[in-house]
């Protein structure tokens, strides 16, 4: 039994000594990775029973699978990536309750952005975003 013991300490420090091969270790020399340019955008039902979502590239110029990504790049850059912002239009509007949420999170124009809201309905959804998550 003794033999075992020692042989799993011996493993046990041999492991926790052990460098992966990939790894390097950080230096405050090395430079910090640069951020990855775009939007991340979403939309979901209520408990999140669908979801769709997309990445919005904004520089150098508007790009990715937005449908109207020069208009939604447009609106971000209008109210300097605070999407709070967005002047949002009247909504013409049910009351029926049945929320969406929509969320962006990435980095636009060297700006970071974590955001997200939660509408009463996709009407109001429509009216308070467009174009950002007209997708």
């Amino acid at each position: 039994m003794r033999h075992h013991a020692a042989a799993l300490v011996t493993l046990a420090a041999a492991l926790a000594t052990a460098v992966p091969a990939h790894a390097a270790p950080a230096s405050a020399d090395d430079p910090e990775p640069a951020p990855r340019p775009g939007v991340f955008l979403t939309v979901s039902g209520s408990d999140n029973t669908w979801i769709r979502g997309l990445k919005l590239m904004c520089a150098p110029e508007p790009s990715g699978h937005h449908p109207h990504a020069a208009e939604a790049c447009a609106a971000i850059d209008a109210v300097g990536g605070d999407l709070d912002e967005l002047p949002g239009k009247d909504p013409l509007c049910t009351k029926e309750f049945d929320p969406v949420t929509v969320t962006a999170a990435g980095t636009h124009r060297g700006q970071d952005i974590a955001w997200h809201r939660t509408y009463a309905n996709d009407c109001l959804r429509h009216a308070m975003t467009d174009p950002v998550f007209d997708f």
